[in-house]
């Protein structure tokens, strides 16, 4: 078994085609398949099926493709390693993150980054919360941004800010003049929010449950400001992040009682991090007091 076909094998699955494997690692689709099936016949069992519906991957194929991960970020940790032995980190570092993320000034944090690592190659990626720990478990995601206050064995974090959400209504609404409301009051109108899967939908849900009010999600919006201009036509109602409602121009805000506040840390895999990952845990530590 070779190292290139365990890159391909784990660049089909995550890309989802062959097409686009070949083009990330940079070698002719014959090529990569031709590696594939080496290694399937190696391993005695089909990775991957292709279909209508594009390449999927197989019982086998999920199997493998764990410790093939695990495998790909021992190898890039131990390169980081020996770079950072030489006084300059390289390497790859990937970066996830909820949105919104008001909690730190990322942008910011990657261009300090870049400006004192300028040999690693960043990547970032906006995901599901659900996902993004899935990634960092699996070592497909370095460090993550994500919105929930427990984590599973395997993962560990640092807390970053605890947030007060609030209420977003179309502008002339009549809750547009009050100075709080409650999730009572807002499950009397339709709501627009993130889709299931995102930490903010289950910290909502869990807050009207608690409140014992039964709301109607009318419309989902995967990004913040897809919601914003929904809620802005007068769709439905939000419940969103303080520090974001405070940078919508479109809307009005509206204080909230009775919802818990709003947890967002970084995470990263407790086996370990790569030096490129470890120089960003520092420079967030730095940043964030």
């Amino acid at each position: 078994m070779e190292l290139r076909q365990i890159t391909y094998a784990v660049a089909v699955a995550e890309t989802g085609s062959f097409t686009r494997a070949a083009h990330r690692c940079f070698v002719v689709q014959s090529a990569l398949s031709h590696q594939i099936a080496r290694l399937e016949e190696e391993l005695g069992a089909r990775l991957f099926e292709r279909g209508s519906r594009g390449v999927q991957v197989t019982a086998a194929g999920e199997a493998f493709l764990g410790p093939a991960r695990d495998a790909l970020a021992a190898i890039e940790r131990a390169r980081g390693e020996v770079a950072a032995e030489g006084s300059q980190v390289r390497g790859r570092l990937s970066i996830g993150t909820i949105t919104p993320l008001v909690a730190v000034d990322l942008p910011e944090l990657l261009a300090v980054y870049r400006e004192r690592y300028p040999a690693v190659q960043v990547t970032l990626r906006a995901r599901l919360v659900r996902d993004l720990l899935h990634e960092v478990r699996e070592h497909a995601c370095d460090i993550a941004f994500v919105d929930t206050a427990s984590l599973s064995r395997g993962l560990t974090g640092r807390v970053l800010a605890h947030e007060d959400l609030a209420a977003i209504v179309p502008r002339g609404h009549p809750l547009a003049g009050e100075a709080r409301t409650t999730p009572s009051r807002l499950a009397e109108e339709d709501m627009v929010d993130m889709p299931p899967g995102s930490g903010i939908r289950k910290h909502n849900d869990a807050a009207f449950e608690a409140a014992g009010a039964t709301r109607t999600v009318a419309f989902e919006a995967d990004t913040i400001a897809l919601l914003e201009q929904l809620v802005a036509r007068g769709l439905g109602v939000g419940l969103v992040p303080a520090g974001a409602a405070r940078g919508m121009s479109t809307v009005a805000s509206v204080a909230m009682t009775g919802v818990p506040r709003r947890t967002v840390q970084a995470v990263w895999s407790a086996s370990g991090s790569s030096p490129a990952a470890r120089a960003f845990l520092q420079l967030l530590h730095e940043r964030v007091a």
